[in-house]
C-alpha cells in the first residue's frame, strides 16, 4: 500500500528529541525498511539533524519535512490564525503544520493516511482526500466529551488504540464501535537489557538501593508524591532516588516552576535523591541499569507508558499504579499496583520498605519483569500494527 503517516507537529520523525509517539513510529518504521511492506510517506516538523539521519537511506520510507519555527514560518502562522481561527481544532502551530502538509497531500493518492495522536486532522483532510483514514490512538484524544467527537469519529475508518483502556474511551462515542483495534506498544529489548552494574555513571555507591523513576516530569506522573514517599523513608539512608526526565521533551535546560518545586521539597533529604535532567533515549539502558527497583507512580490515566515497557526488560520490580492501561502492562507477580487514594503517599512508602527489606521477593520479581517483557517486543508490535491497517 502507498501510506502516509501525519505526525504530531510538534515532535520530529526520526525522534531526534525524544517522545513515546515518535519513537513507536521510528520502530514500524524500521520494520517497514527491513520487511519493505509498504511504500510509506511521513509527514514531519523540521529538526537539523534529520538531514543526515539513517533513516534517510530507506528506499521504502520517505520523508517530507516543514519548518515550523522559522521567522517567516511565525509570520504565516500568525496571518493563518488570524483568517481560519474559526476552523482550528488545534493550537495554531499545529494547524499551520496540517495545512503545509494537506497542500501536499492533496496531489497524492494514497491508499491510507494514518493520523499518529491527532484525530483532529480527520476534520480538514476529509475534504482533500479519498484515503482511508486511520487513527493511531496514544493518549484519550477521542471520546464523547471530546469537541467535534462525532464526526471526527465517523471519518475514521480504523482506530487503532494501544490499550484497551484507550479503547474504552473511544466507546464511549458508540458503545456499539466496530472500528477500534488493540495494539498495544513495544520496545527493543536488545537495548533494554541488564548489564554489569560496574558499566554504569556511579551516583551512588554499591551499596545503596536504588529506585528510578523515568519519564516526563510533571504533575500527573507522581513525582511529587514520590518524593513525599521519599522523606518518609529518610530514616533509610541507603534508599536512593534517581530521577531522570525533563519537563518537556529533548535537552531542555530550563527548569519550569513544578521541577523547582519539587527540588524544594527534596531539600532535606537531597543526599537521597538526583536529579539527572533529560537522557537521550539511546542511554536509558545505562541509567535503568543502575537501578535495583522502578517506581512509576502516576496518579492519571496513563494510557500505556514506555517507561514500564523499558523498566520490565530489564528486569527490575516495578512499584506502579492502578491507572490507565498500566494494569495491561505488568502482572502482579512482577509489580505493586497501588490505588491513588488519599493514602497514596504512605502506600508508596510501604511498598518501597519491603522491596528494600526483601531482596528475594525483588528477585523474583525481576525474574517475572523478564518473562513478561517478551510480549512487548518491537518487532510484534510493528507486525501487529501493520496487520492492523491492513485489515478491510
Amino acid at each position: 500500500m502507498k501510506i502516509a503517516i501525519l505526525t504530531s507537529g510538534i515532535l520530529p520523525v526520526p525522534a531526534l528529541l525524544g517522545g513515546a509517539v515518535e519513537n513507536l513510529v521510528d520502530l514500524y518504521l524500521e520494520y517497514n525498511d527491513q520487511h519493505r511492506i509498504h511504500d510509506i510517506t511521513v509527514y514531519s516538523v523540521w529538526h537539523p539533524g534529520a538531514k543526515h539521519h539513517p533513516a534517510q537511506n530507506s528506499d521504502v520510507n520517505h520523508y517530507i519535512y516543514y519548518k515550523v519555527e522559522s521567522r517567516w514560518a511565525k509570520i504565516l502562522k500568525r496571518i493563518l490564525h488570524y483568517y481560519h481561527k474559526d476552523r482550528e481544532y488545534y493550537h495554531y502551530t499545529i494547524e499551520y503544520y496540517l495545512e503545509k502538509a494537506i497542500h501536499h497531500i492533496k496531489h497524492q493518492n494514497y491508499d491510507a493516511i494514518i493520523l499518529e495522536n491527532r484525530p483532529g486532522y480527520a476534520l480538514r483532510l476529509k475534504d482533500y482526500t479519498n484515503s482511508r483514514l486511520i487513527y493511531h490512538l496514544h493518549n484519550e484524544k477521542l471520546d464523547s466529551k471530546s469537541k467535534l467527537a462525532g464526526p471526527i469519529y465517523d471519518a475514521a475508518e480504523k482506530i487503532i488504540t494501544v490499550s484497551d483502556f484507550i479503547a474504552t474511551r473511544v466507546k464511549t462515542i458508540n458503545p456499539n464501535d466496530t472500528k477500534t483495534i488493540i495494539v498495544h506498544n513495544g520496545i527493543d529489548l536488545k537495548t533494554f537489557t541488564r548489564n554489569a552494574r560496574e558499566s554504569i555513571p556511579q551516583m551512588f555507591s554499591e551499596e545503596d538501593f536504588v529506585l528510578v523513576f523515568s519519564g516526563r516530569v510533571n504533575r500527573e506522573k507522581g513525582v511529587m508524591e514520590l518524593i513525599e514517599a521519599m522523606t518518609l523513608l529518610k530514616n533509610h539512608p541507603k534508599i536512593k532516588l534517581m530521577i531522570i526526565g525533563s519537563s518537556f521533551f529533548g535537552n531542555v535546560s530550563t527548569e519550569n516552576s513544578f521541577i523547582k518545586s519539587l527540588k524544594a521539597k527534596a531539600e532535606t533529604i537531597k543526599e537521597q535523591i538526583a536529579f539527572t535532567g533529560f537522557i537521550p533515549h539511546s542511554q536509558m539502558p545505562i541509567y535503568l541499569n543502575a537501578a535495583d527497583i522502578a517506581v512509576i507512580p502516576s496518579v492519571w490515566d496513563d494510557p500505556f507508558p514506555t517507561t514500564v515497557l523499558e523498566a520490565q526488560a530489564m528486569g527490575l520490580p516495578i512499584v506502579t499504579t492502578r491507572r490507565g492501561g498500566i494494569p495491561e502492562e505488568v502482572t502482579e507477580d512482577n509489580a505493586i499496583l497501588l490505588e491513588t487514594d488519599e493514602h497514596f503517599v504512605d502506600h508508596l512508602a510501604n511498598a518501597i520498605l519491603d522491596l528494600y527489606e526483601h531482596p528475594e521477593k525483588c528477585k523474583q520479581m525481576s525474574s517475572e519483569s523478564l518473562k513478561r517483557s517478551k510480549f512487548f517486543d518491537k518487532e510484534t508490535y510493528a507486525k501487529n500494527f501493520f496487520t492492523a491497517i491492513e485489515t478491510r
